[in-house]
C-alpha cells in the first residue's frame, strides 16, 4: 500500500512524499521530534487498527504505532 508523509519540509518545498506505507512509516522515525509532531500519513486507503475501526490518517504517536509494528 502506498502512502503520503505530509507536513514535512523538504528544502523549499512542502509536497508530501508518496512511498509505501513502511517505507513513509520509517522515514517518519527518522525525523526530529518537532517534525514527527507535525507530521501526518495518509495511507492510500483505511487502514484497518485492533478495535476495526478504519482510520485513514495517523499522526504523531499513531505513527509511532504502526512503527513498532513493523518488521524489524
Amino acid at each position: 500500500m502506498s502512502a503520503a508523509l505530509e507536513n514535512v519540509p523538504r528544502g523549499e518545498s512542502e509536497l508530501p512524499e508518496v512511498t509505501s506505507l513502511a517505507g513513509a512509516v520509517r522515514a517518519w522515525t527518522m525525523l526530529d521530534g518537532e517534525m514527527q509532531g507535525e507530521a501526518v500519513l495518509t495511507p492510500e486507503r483505511p487502514v484497518e487498527m485492533d478495535d476495526g475501526e478504519p482510520v485513514a490518517a495517523f499522526s504523531g504517536e499513531a505513527i509511532r504505532a504502526l512503527a513498532e509494528r513493523l518488521p524489524k
